[in-house]
């Protein structure tokens, strides 16, 4: 077995297991998921983001990303509006209740992962991160992993 092998498996169980815990905190305490918050995040931040903002970020289906924003806008945390220099494609913005929501939720998920985490040395979560980071630039820069 590859040395790849065992990190992959773990690495995915941490990830599934840290997600549903923080996911269950937001859900608890703000009524949304950690897919919503993550996307209200990558809404925030890009400039401009549009639909395949988000696909190239996440890595999933413009289907799926399309579908997961209708029900943002159906909550009113953000709308669609025409993009200034193309007609046909559409920019995201939050709402104010988007932007209430957004702020109110951070430190939710913030709180959790110190406190999900806390085990761990300070200093190799910061390797991890600079591993992880290194990792996820690869791929992306071969742009493997992407939906077919």
């Amino acid at each position: 077995m590859s040395p790849a092998t065992p990190v992959f498996l773990d690495l995915v169980r941490v990830e599934t297991r840290l997600y549903n815990a923080v996911g269950a905190r937001l859900r608890a305490e703000h009524g949304l998921t950690l897919g919503q918050f993550e996307f209200l995040h990558i809404i925030d931040r890009v400039d401009g983001c549009r639909v395949l903002d988000i696909v190239g970020e996440l890595a999933i289906t413009v289907g799926a990303v399309s579908k997961a924003v209708d029900r943002l806008v159906a909550a009113d945390w953000c709308v669609r509006v025409a993009h200034p220099q193309d007609r046909r494609s559409s920019v995201l913005r939050l709402t104010p209740e988007g932007t209430k929501v957004l702020a109110a939720s951070r430190p939710v998920v913030e709180s959790a992962l110190t406190s999900l985490t806390g085990a761990v040395p300070a200093a190799d979560l910061r390797r991890l991160a600079a591993t992880l980071a290194a990792l996820r630039a690869s791929l992306e820069a071969d742009d493997r992993g992407r939906p077919g």
